[in-house]
């Protein structure tokens, strides 16, 4: 174990409920401050016994990490730190960009009454979700349902296939900055489609892709000014 873990987790201190939860928001802490460098082996017994605890909190609090997207599980090295890197980050948020108020655009001309309602129906759920894997699948679903009706396959395809590919970042944006999904946004995007009003959903799509890039250079750029 690292001199720096071993700091986090003498800082920690006995604000826990449980034993998974301390271990959780320690590992989180020390990863997303860069105390665990990225493609780290997380090893269970080691943890174990740096925490003092057992390995089942340990194997949960790795679960949940993986949920956050912070920990991958690979095959014959087990829990790894993820290498998720602002260059990553914004590759796929310019990709976003480019595609989806296409999609948005051509698709609200389309939209029906049920379309609407299942949009809603998945914004409440995603009002009243704490998994962080659940709220990414909602708000693919919820981003999808306004899309769906853009009538070209291969760009519904494709804005799809890079909604699930920016999942792991949403999940690490959540983990990193907070749980704001912007729902404000997506209200005022609805609303707007609703109405038929496209420029307005438009320009509210653009600045919720927005919001979420500056948050994310935002929480590198602080990140790595403190390792400086």
């Amino acid at each position: 174990m690292s001199a720096g873990l071993s700091d986090v987790i003498q800082s920690a201190g006995p604000r826990y409920r449980t034993a998974t939860e301390f271990v959780e928001a320690t590992l989180r802490e020390a990863i997303l401050s860069g105390v665990i460098a990225p493609g780290t082996p997380l090893r269970q017994e080691e943890l174990a016994t740096s925490f003092k605890v057992s390995r089942m909190p340990i194997r949960e609090a790795l679960r949940q990490l993986e949920a956050q997207a912070l920990v991958d599980f690979e095959p014959h090295r087990g829990a790894v730190v993820v290498q998720i890197t602002l260059l990553d980050a914004m590759d796929n948020y310019a990709i976003r960009a480019a595609l989806e108020p296409q999609a948005l655009r051509l698709s609200i001309p389309n939209l029906t009454e049920e379309d609407f309602e299942i949009a809603e129906d998945l914004l409440a759920e995603i009002d009243h979700e704490q998994d962080p894997g659940r709220m990414g699948e909602l708000n693919r679903r919820f981003h999808m349902t306004l899309y769906a009706q853009a009538g070209l396959p291969r760009l519904i395809a494709l804005t799809e296939q890079h909604l699930a590919s920016a999942d792991r970042y949403l999940r690490f944006h959540l983990a990193a900055v907070g749980g704001d999904m912007g729902q404000d946004e997506h209200r005022e995007m609805l609303a707007a489609c609703r109405i038929g009003d496209v420029e307005r959903a438009v320009a509210t799509l653009a600045r919720h892709h927005g919001r979420a890039t500056d948050a994310m250079r935002a929480f590198f750029s602080a990140r790595d000014g403190a390792r400086e």
